[in-house]
Parts: C-alpha cells; sequence; structure tokens
C-alpha cells in the first residue's frame, strides 16, 4: 500500500509552485486597490494560469476575511466575519466560480465591488480575500520521494476606501534594546485613516569609534489603527561598547518621515 500524504499549499501573493509535475496555478495581480464612494460600482479583472505541465485543474473562487496580527504575519477569517470586511459588497459571475484549466490555459474573472449606499459603518479603509482553490488533488512526489497529493490555494487581497483619503501617519510608540536576545524592538502605531506601507532603516552609530553600520531595510504593511511590534536584530560582528541607533520609518510621504533614536550598550 502506497504511502501517501496530503500537502496543501497557501499564498498570498500570484506565485507559481513547481514540483516535480510542475503542478501550481499563477494568480495576478496579487492585491487590488477600489476607491468609490457610496453606491458605486467597480470592476476589476483577475487572471488565473494553469502552469501545470501535464495536470488539468478544477478550480473554486471564494472570499474572505483577513488581518494584521502585532507581527505583521495574516491572519485568516470566515468572509464578512470582520467589521473591517468589504467581503459582502463583492459580485463575481456565476460562471467564474467555479471552472477547469488544461494544462497551460489561463481564465480571466471580472470582480466587481460595489459600496453600499447605507454603510453600516464609518469606517474609511475596507478589505476582503479573494481565493483561488484547487478542488482536485494531484498525486506527486516530494524532495524525499514520498507520495503525496497536492492542492493549492492562492489568495489576493482586497483593499477599498473612500474618495480623497490620503493623509498617511505613523508614529513610534517606544524603542528599547534587549540586551538578552541582542536586538532592537521597535513599536509603532498606523494612525492613518487608510492602509499604509513603507520600510524601517537602521543606522548604528559606535560612540567610542566613530564606525557606522547600516541594517538592512524592513518591509512593512499596515491597516488603520494597527500597532506593531517589530524586532531589528543586531549583527553578530557588533563590538562591545556603547551605540546610538537611528531609526527612520519611511511611509512614501517626504513631508512626515517618522524618527526614533535610542542610546544603549552592548556587552
Amino acid at each position: 500500500m502506497k504511502n501517501i500524504s496530503q500537502l496543501f499549499c497557501f499564498f498570498f501573493f500570484a506565485f507559481i509552485f513547481n514540483v516535480k509535475a510542475q503542478t501550481g496555478i499563477s494568480v495576478s495581480p496579487p492585491r487590488l486597490y477600489f476607491e468609490s464612494g457610496p453606491g458605486i460600482s467597480n470592476t476589476e479583472k483577475i487572471t488565473v494560469t494553469n502552469v501545470s505541465a501535464k495536470n488539468s485543474l478544477d478550480l473554486a473562487v471564494s472570499l474572505g476575511d483577513w488581518e494584521y496580527d502585532v507581527k505583521g504575519e495574516n491572519q485568516m477569517h470566515p468572509a464578512n466575519s470582520l467589521p473591517t470586511s468589504c467581503a459582502g459588497w463583492i459580485t463575481i459571475k456565476k460562471e467564474d466560480t467555479y471552472f477547469s484549466l488544461a494544462p497551460g490555459e489561463r481564465r480571466d474573472i471580472e470582480m466587481t465591488i460595489t459600496s453600499p449606499t447605507l454603510q453600516k459603518d464609518n469606517l474609511p479603509a475596507h478589505t476582503a480575500l479573494l481565493y483561488v482553490s484547487q478542488m482536485n488533488p494531484v498525486e506527486d512526489v516530494d524532495s524525499k520521494g514520498a507520495n503525496i497529493k497536492v492542492s493549492i490555494r492562492s489568495g489576493i487581497k482586497i483593499f477599498h476606501k473612500k474618495p480623497n483619503i490620503t493623509k498617511k501617519k505613523i508614529e513610534i510608540t517606544d524603542l528599547k534594546f534587549d540586551a538578552t536576545k541582542k536586538t532592537l524592538t521597535l513599536n509603532f502605531e498606523n494612525q492613518a485613516e487608510i492602509w499604509v506601507d513603507g520600510k524601517v532603516t537602521t543606522d548604528i552609530l559606535n560612540a567610542g569609534n566613530g564606525k557606522k553600520t547600516a541594517l538592512s531595510p524592513i518591509v512593512f504593511y499596515t491597516m488603520p489603527g494597527n500597532k506593531r511590534e517589530m524586532e531589528i536584530t543586531l549583527p553578530s560582528s557588533l563590538e562591545k561598547g556603547k551605540y546610538t541607533a537611528s531609526l527612520l520609518i519611511d511611509y512614501g510621504d517626504a513631508e512626515n518621515l517618522e524618527m526614533g533614536e535610542l542610546n544603549f550598550s552592548y556587552e
């Protein structure tokens, strides 16, 4: 009897997943952004491609909700379960909710979002998640030669905001050094009414010899009201001494760059 395990793969971004039999789907774009007032409908197109070399795929389209946790990780939820959900505003043609693709075949799916005339909340930004799920697992072999069944699901993030809301605001709430973990812990908050994405750059200055060390930028994504805790790992080659850490949060607004500074001893 064959030892067959089930392999389930899920990605939030447009991707191509390949194993030995080149089983996979590509879904693009990875994110859709909408802006409309009450009662207005907007339609965008999603392209789904079967990149498998030999397997036909049966695919189903469904909706869900998502949010970020304090670390910036994606958390998935059932559709219409979050206060920020716009899953109930989305319509997809019936023939596009379940379909089959031959190897190499692709299909365009139209997704329409209609902002309600009478909105239940006063939130300026809403989100949802569109899933494309493989319904017919296919047999394959993993890197160790074990028989597996591969089933893939991809998700596209949906963003909607009211018109004329553009102001962005990120504020640092805390910055400290963890001597045990040898990391800097940065806490910041999205105080805007819309999503704010950006990067954190960090420079470490040795107060004793003036040597400056630039750390690799860290990209972040936030939604309104998100509080974020980010750990910044210091280089293992850092010498003992007194340091000043200078952090810059760049979120695409040249007039509003958030900066923080911390003095600490590295032993």
